[in-house]
């Protein structure tokens, strides 16, 4: 068999607009004093792959238009909803008072895998931390639970990016199973 790369024209990728107008998968992600400006782009550009709802920026975490964001992102922060908060705080507590499940992606006593997560827990939100100190402890504790993608190496430690795109992927997949058994997980936020 031969595989024929495709071209970008040969991909049915929507357009920023009709991005937008789609429905998106019930799943936001918080980034917390995010420092460097790639990871934040790359993250963006992930949750335009992911299909999910938002991305919210909190902390000193930058916010676009940056040329350090947008190298990574490629447009990504045109099509994926975003907004800031200075203190996470205050959106989380909106996303609980919604039915919003919050999640950290984080190494704790008592975290979970990252594949624990199931239909029930939709609509939810994803907190990634500082890419040195990780999520802060008043943040871990407004969480209703922690995941933890497991390590098998020396460093127990994944670049935020590449485990955002890894926990991202496993929630859209949970989701998407359940949808196609026909099981209706949550509903999507409105926030």
């Amino acid at each position: 068999m031969q595989y024929r790369k495709l071209h970008g024209d040969e991909m049915s990728r929507l357009s920023v607009s009709d991005f937008i107008d789609v429905q998106k998968h019930p799943v936001s992600v918080l980034l917390h004093n995010i420092r460097s400006m790639y990871n934040v782009g790359s993250i963006f550009r992930t949750a335009d792959a992911t299909g999910i709802e938002k991305v919210i920026l909190t902390g000193y975490t930058a916010t676009p238009p940056r040329k350090e964001i947008d190298k990574t992102a490629l447009g990504a922060q045109e099509s994926v909803q975003w907004e800031y908060y200075s203190d996470p705080a205050e959106i989380l507590e909106k996303f609980k008072n919604n039915g919003v499940t919050i999640y950290g992606l984080e190494i704790t006593e008592n975290s979970i895998p990252y594949t624990s997560v199931d239909a029930a827990d939709f609509p939810l939100c994803l907190i990634f931390g500082n890419e040195v100190d990780g999520i802060d402890g008043t943040i871990l504790d407004l969480c209703d639970h922690v995941l933890e993608i497991p390590q098998f190496g020396t460093k127990h430690s994944l670049n935020v990016s590449v485990a955002a795109g890894i926990a991202l992927y496993e929630m859209v997949n949970v989701f998407r199973q359940q949808q196609t058994v026909g099981g209706g997980a949550g509903q999507h936020s409105s926030l």
